[in-house]
């Protein structure tokens, strides 16, 4: 099986370490670690090399990593899943409403990794390890960001982390929103003997921002959403924290539609920094057609 092959080349215009090289490009102590430990190698200029070397000006650092071993205990499932973008360290996936992101006691045989793995045997990958960059509610749809390898994993975990890498979604509130514009700034924490999140003085820092895209009376309203944190149900419960709940979303206060009959809720938007190519990617999706199809019914609510 083919070694995965990273390289960088020396431009500072002074001479550094192969260590402080690998470490200024994200390769992690962990990863340092494995080096040492035999899992995987380093060279210099193509030849074997140690982690004190010297790397002079335009010298080339190249990390070298074997292929990841399958993880029998992720199941393997050949259902469908869409593509928006792949290459070789990424998959981007179009995630529908109603599958969960990832293997779980209530489910273990058929999530998006249980797929993404039948996807990567399917293509005859080498790595056959998916690792799960983004994830979302199961019944949330829209961009799910996955790493083919966890190299590429450890690499974005600091943009994750840090919040820097941008991800947007399109909510259907109940109600009229009255701002234009706002940010929520509420600390959330899990419900006692429950699965919701509820606002609390001593839960975790929640910071979700938004705008009005669309106003369909006192009924409805359609924002876009940014999430400055990362929390679970972090949208769903701050905008039901105002007695503004997701369209279907029940669990926390949602009146059913029948034109969408699971929270509106979808990822439209994702970009950010690949740190192999050095480019910002991003990338945009359409709702799904319930969405649209509930959207298409609240303006004609509205309309009447």
């Amino acid at each position: 099986m083919a070694n995965m092959e990273f390289t960088w080349q020396n431009h500072s215009g002074k001479k550094a370490t192969v260590k402080r090289i690998l470490t200024d490009h994200g390769v992690s102590h962990r990863m340092l670690a494995k080096l040492k430990r035999g899992q995987g190698n380093v060279r210099l200029n193509g030849e074997k090399t140690v982690l004190s070397a010297l790397v002079g000006q335009n010298d080339k650092v190249t990390l070298v990593l074997p292929p990841e071993n399958d993880d029998e205990r992720i199941l393997v499932s050949h259902e469908r899943i869409k593509v928006v973008y792949e290459d070789e360290n990424w998959l981007l996936l179009d995630k529908p409403a109603g599958i969960s992101s990832v293997p779980g006691p209530s489910n273990d045989h058929d999530t998006m990794m249980n797929r993404v793995k039948g996807y990567l045997i399917d293509q005859k990958s080498e790595n056959l390890v998916p690792h799960a960059v983004t994830r979302l509610d199961r019944f949330t749809s829209g961009l799910m960001l996955c790493a083919k390898h966890g190299f590429a994993q450890g690499l974005i975990s600091k943009q994750v982390q840090e919040h820097s890498m941008e991800k947007r979604y399109l909510a259907v509130c109940s109600g009229f929103v009255k701002k234009d514009h706002g940010i929520i700034d509420l600390p959330l924490k899990k419900e006692d003997n429950g699965f919701r999140r509820i606002v609390s003085c001593d839960g975790q820092n929640a910071v979700t921002e938004y705008w009005v895209r669309e106003r369909f009376g006192n009924e409805a309203t359609l924002v876009e959403c940014v999430l400055h944190t990362g929390r679970t149900h972090q949208i769903r419960a701050h905008f039901a924290h105002f007695a503004h709940p997701l369209i279907s979303d029940e669990l926390y206060g949602g009146k059913k539609n029948d034109a969408c009959k699971r929270q509106a809720l979808h990822a439209c938007r994702l970009a950010f920094d690949d740190p192999f190519s050095c480019k910002r990617l991003r990338f945009e999706l359409p709702l799904e057609n319930d969405m649209e199809h509930l959207l298409g019914k609240l303006r004609c609510i509205n309309c009447d």
